[in-house]
């Protein structure tokens, strides 16, 4: 388990806030996410956090694409600079061997689902061209139905359409709550919700999940994260939700408001450990 972290003033900054937290897990961004130009590491910067990460508490690293990106968008421009940017980041969580790339796959305003979906297809597979290496490209599931992705069945789709070993999944808690897959964390609704997974997407496929209570009711597709048992889903739904053994195979990461407002925190990272019992 882990979470988000800053790497303000540089990668290894990152290790250290999560080794501060407790964290076995972050996430972080490569460059900017509110800048459409990647700045790549150099190589002192890279060598550096590989150096550092070999005797960190941290065991995993995974990169969140900037919310730029739309693939599925109708414009032939913003494609083509989402493409060119997923690529950027992608050549990053190589270079600093992070499991995967963490994105959104975008909205498709304008455009009927099924060209969406082709259109996301071409796009990550030009993606994968592109930024070839050992890191994945991982799709995560949307909060709202205006945008591709919300339903197992798309990501499904896209999974098989892009055909490649180095694609995989990432389910949000709250995403899936507010986007209506989740039947409010019952025992009998998480099992029919990962029995479906299995089927069409595969375990296998699921690396990572973003554990996040919802300021959203279920159904209501709002994103907006919030801190563990503050929100709609609650602290009994995630004790639900670990007891759910086919989930364990993936890494959980928060990506919540923190009870100081700076971000994910040892308390939140505290409260699913004990929840985890």
């Amino acid at each position: 388990m882990g979470a988000h972290v800053s790497v303000a003033g540089g990668y290894v900054n990152g290790l250290v806030a999560g080794e501060a937290m407790g964290a076995e897990v972050i996430q972080i961004f490569g460059s900017s996410p509110r800048q459409w130009h990647v700045r790549m590491p150099t190589e002192k910067e890279a060598g550096d956090f590989l150096v550092r990460r070999k005797d960190s508490l941290v065991k995993e690293v995974y990169l969140h694409a900037p919310y730029l990106i739309n693939l599925a968008s109708p414009k032939k421009e913003l494609c083509e600079k989402s493409v060119t940017q997923l690529a950027g980041h992608l050549q990053i969580a190589n270079m600093i061997k992070a499991k995967g790339l963490i994105f959104h796959v975008g909205s498709a305003t304008g455009t009927d689902e099924k060209k969406a979906l082709a259109q996301a297809v071409n796009g990550m597979k030009e993606v994968l061209e592109r930024a070839p290496g050992k890191s994945y490209l991982i799709m995560e599931n949307s909060a709202s139905h205006k945008k591709v992705g919300s339903t197992i069945d798309e990501l499904a789709k896209m999974l098989k359409g892009v055909g490649s070993g180095r694609l995989r999944v990432c389910f949000d808690t709250a995403h899936s709550f507010t986007a209506g897959l989740m039947g409010g964390y019952t025992s009998e609704s998480i099992k029919k919700f990962v029995d479906e997974i299995d089927k069409k997407i595969g375990l296998e496929n699921l690396v990572a999940i973003h554990v996040n209570d919802s300021k959203g009711e279920m159904g209501s597709n709002i994103d907006r994260h919030e801190n563990i048992g503050e929100g709609y889903i609650g602290k009994a739904s995630f004790k639900n939700l670990f007891k759910e053994k086919r989930l364990w195979g993936a890494d959980w990461m928060l990506e919540v408001p923190g009870f100081d407002g700076r971000g994910p925190d040892e308390k939140n990272l505290d409260i699913l450990k004990n929840l985890l019992g």
